[in-house]
């Protein structure tokens, strides 16, 4: 096939584009091998003898093959399938002989951008999508077109998708939803997905400490609790060695919620969890009402059916207060365990703390006036704690973030007898104040402690509240804490926020909205939707989406019609002008301007001349709308100096 080079050029560039978001979604290897293609192909447009012969491309494609393999162990799956496309695109890049080759390397890249949405999903990536297609729409109309130029072309693009958008959106709303089939993630490992980690030992949280990134979003349904009350509950750690804490297997029993008694004031909210490795659903403590998809277990943390790779959106009621009443001899066991005795150093600061007495929270009270009284400090950066972290932390070194207070806190109450374990969770949360919702990031990261005290069931505690009060009581400054590489609180959020976080929040409220009602638009969101339309069955959807495409496509051809008569209606009334000055010539019902050209040469020999230039500059300026101004002046002189 004969192609300008011009296009084939553009041709290269639209392919890169495409493909280029994919250099964080496949192996490095096989993105290098489609670049080593793809620069191949661009260097062969100056000298086509460098172009491999058929041997050369038997080569190439076994290459890609053995990659393939070696990368993904196989061709099934995302990634696999992914990979797969891309190689084949650039190995087709290097045999273009015929139309067909040229529509197939477009074809493949309309899939290789749709491929795109299966990594990532947020509003960049759709208009970035968007703008690609409009790419390679040009480039076809490039191809199919000897005079059109590039920028015509790129504006016809343009507006034959803009035409299409509101048909795409009418058939995703009304069209059904399908649920992916199984064999599209066979294999795929949940890479890139962050959270806390199914064990804690201090230094643990501090790994997330200084990280901005997203773990879920909270929309609230009236009052928002203050930020002393944002505790998101997630696992429970009862089992330790002294320095690591993990999770007791009691804890992966079923639990009733109707057995814990709620009081008080109750939020209820919507959940919008980030991608994550574990099936932990963070709710406000204590979640008293969710989803059906939901389960609680035996230390009250909401677990989903299965990982959430995806975006995930849950209803939540929590209570402010409660009570979760009596605890079993098999609970009380596992949450006083020690790995060993408790040294002769802990057991002294047990007895002066009046832990011996009997009296619970008395001995609670008093430990928490340890930390308040002594010269304990808040940091990411604690030294190094050795093999005896729990009394070198509270006798030595008094120096750590919240799982150290937390942990060293637990293990003083169970040398006392008293049952207790440790939190791990977030705390707080930064409210949005454009989007109305809470943003909660890993640098939330949080662990307090729990007890249970007779008549009350089990009790928050967090010591990190009496070191530093400030962490639970006011909502972390993440942006400054990244910055200095410490813990930083803004005094102040609401009202005197700058304009970069103002753009900031504008830009997560519009993130946050994409994900819920796009994203997130699922069987059961799109279900609800239509029955508040009193669309309820399959043939009321599939009536309302032909009478909604009808609707759409006659308002578009209608809008085409007008603007279309008002772009050309001056042209054509100069034509009409000129035509006049023929008469006793006329036009035939139907006639073309060029056959009526004809006609009129031949009846006026000696205007003939001037008939031909009229009319080829009606066509020039009637059918080619990058006409120049110049164009439309010559036009408009002629016919007015046009005489018989």
């Amino acid at each position: 096939m004969a192609l300008e080079p011009k296009t084939l050029k553009f041709l290269l560039v639209s392919v890169g584009l495409i493909t280029l978001p994919h250099i964080n979604h496949i192996p490095l290897s096989l993105f290098l091998f489609f670049s080593l293609l793809w620069g191949w192909r661009l260097l062969a447009l100056s000298n086509p003898r460098l172009l491999p012969n058929q041997w050369i491309t038997y080569l190439l494609m076994l290459i890609a093959v053995a990659l393939l393999y070696i990368q993904h162990q196989g061709f099934m799956g995302r990634d696999a399938g992914t990979s797969l496309f891309v190689t084949a695109l650039g190995l087709k890049l290097l045999e273009i002989k015929a139309p067909r080759d040229v529509y197939l390397i477009i074809f493949l890249s309309f899939i290789i951008a749709a491929t795109q949405f299966l990594f990532e999903q947020s509003i960049i990536m759709a208009f970035y999508t968007l703008f690609v297609g409009i790419v390679l729409l040009s480039t076809l109309l490039l191809i199919n077109s000897l005079t059109i130029p590039l920028t015509a072309a790129f504006k016809t693009a343009a507006i034959i998708i803009l035409q299409a958008l509101p048909i795409a959106v009418l058939i995703f709303i009304l069209f059904p939803r399908m649920e992916p089939p199984a064999w599209l993630l066979f294999g795929e490992q949940n890479q890139g997905l962050t959270g806390l980690s199914d064990s804690m030992e201090p230094g643990s949280i501090s790994q997330l400490g200084l990280s901005s990134e997203l773990a879920f979003r909270v929309k609230f349904e009236g009052e928002v609790p203050p930020p002393n009350q944002r505790y998101w509950r997630g696992p429970v750690f009862s089992n330790t060695d002294g320095k690591r804490w993990t999770e007791n297997s009691i804890n992966s029993l079923k639990r009733l919620t109707e057995n814990i008694r709620f009081s008080g004031q109750s939020y209820r909210y919507t959940l919008l969890m980030e991608p994550q490795n574990n099936r932990w659903v963070y709710a406000l403590e204590m979640p008293a009402q969710f989803d059906d998809s939901l389960s609680q277990n035996g230390a009250y943390q909401l677990i989903s059916p299965k990982i959430p790779t995806q975006r995930a959106e849950y209803q939540v009621t929590s209570y402010k207060q409660y009570n979760t009443g009596a605890l079993s001899d098999r609970e009380r066991a596992v949450n006083i365990k020690l790995p060993n005795p408790p040294s002769d150093r802990l057991l002294k600061l047990v007895n002066e703390l009046k832990g011996f007495d009997g009296n619970q929270q008395q001995f609670i009270d008093n430990l928490l006036n340890y930390y308040q009284t002594r010269p304990f400090h808040y940091t990411l950066k604690p030294p190094l704690m050795g093999d005896k972290p729990i009394e070198t932390f509270l006798l030595d070194e008094r120096r750590g973030f919240c799982s150290h207070y937390a942990s060293a806190f637990v293990y003083l109450m169970r040398i006392a007898g008293i049952p207790a374990r440790v939190v791990a969770g977030y705390q707080g949360g930064l409210m949005n104040e454009i989007g109305g919702f809470l943003e909660v990031r890993q640098a939330n990261a949080h662990a307090w402690s729990e007890v249970w005290l007779p008549g009350q069931g089990w009790k928050r505690i967090d010591p990190t509240a009496v070191i530093a009060p400030e962490r639970v009581e006011q909502d972390v400054n993440i942006d400054l804490q990244i910055a200095e590489g410490i813990v930083a609180f803004s005094p102040m959020v609401s009202g005197n926020l700058s304009w970069l976080r103002q753009a900031r929040s504008l830009w997560n409220s519009v993130d946050y909205n994409w994900q819920r009602w796009v994203i997130n638009y699922d069987n059961l969101s799109q279900s609800d939707f239509l029955s508040r339309l009193g669309i309820k069955t399959i043939k009321d959807t599939f009536i309302g989406l032909i009478i909604g495409v009808g609707i759409i496509s006659s308002l578009i051809a209608l809008v085409m019609l007008k603007s279309r008569h008002r772009r050309d209606d001056p042209i054509v009334k100069l034509f009409h002008r000129f035509i006049k000055k023929l008469y006793p010539l006329k036009r035939h019902r139907g006639e073309g301007a060029e056959t009526f050209s004809l006609r009129a040469q031949q009846q006026y020999p000696n205007a003939a001349k001037e008939i031909a230039a009229i009319t080829r500059l009606y066509y020039r300026l009637r059918y080619f709308p990058d006409y120049s101004v110049e164009e439309l002046k010559q036009f408009k002189e002629q016919v007015k100096i046009f005489r018989l």
